[in-house]
């Protein structure tokens, strides 16, 4: 992706607010996790509901969008799929860090509800699978402790391939796909 840079919540801070100037903070995370605390302009479209035709609406005029997520890895995927389908059109750039580095930078966040993030919801579920498994394995069968051994497969799997299947199916659990946000606040709308 050539297009594409890393940047620092430093330069991002310089960025006006969404739809205002020609830059857009374009939030890939869950409306949860995005509820929970969200850089002040930015505007939610969620990695699991990813359309660059919504996308290239949300920019507008824009000249720059910033991708932003927690850590700065699906805003990396989005970032790659956003400049296949949108070329050179708009320079893309993604939150080096996320808002995880920009929080810890000490940078303004808009902070709600307190929601348990989805990286921990991932560590609860395989936990609990972990946990079943084993106890299962030595009070009904043997075979049980199978269910142990897939889950820690797919941990190995996750970080060899950076992927997170687990990540992925809680991202569409009902609880982490309120719809409760204002309209500024998700796909194409505006404040």
């Amino acid at each position: 992706m050539n297009n594409s840079t890393a940047t620092s919540g430093e330069s991002i801070r310089k960025v006006p607010a969404a739809g205002i100037g020609n830059a857009v903070l374009l939030d890939v995370r869950t409306p949860a996790e995005y509820e929970e605390m969200h850089i002040d302009g930015s505007v939610l479209h969620p990695l699991t509901e990813l359309d660059p035709a919504e996308v290239k609406s949300i920019l507008g005029n824009a000249s720059e969008c910033v991708v932003v997520c927690a850590s700065g890895q699906r805003a990396t995927r989005a970032a790659e799929r956003l400049q296949k389908e949108l070329g050179g059109a708009v320079k893309l750039s993604v939150l080096d860090g996320g808002v995880k580095a920009w929080d810890a930078a000490g940078m303004p966040l808009i902070r709600g509800k307190g929601v348990i993030s989805l990286e921990r919801q991932v560590r609860i579920a395989a936990g609990s699978f972990v946990l079943t498994g084993v106890v299962l394995g030595f009070l009904v069968h043997p075979a049980w402790f199978a269910l142990s051994g897939f889950v820690g497969a797919g941990l190995v799997f996750a970080g060899i391939t950076d992927t997170c299947g687990m990540g992925m199916l809680l991202a569409r659990m009902p609880w982490n796909n309120r719809r409760s946000l204002p309209s500024c606040c998700v796909k194409g709308g505006r404040a």
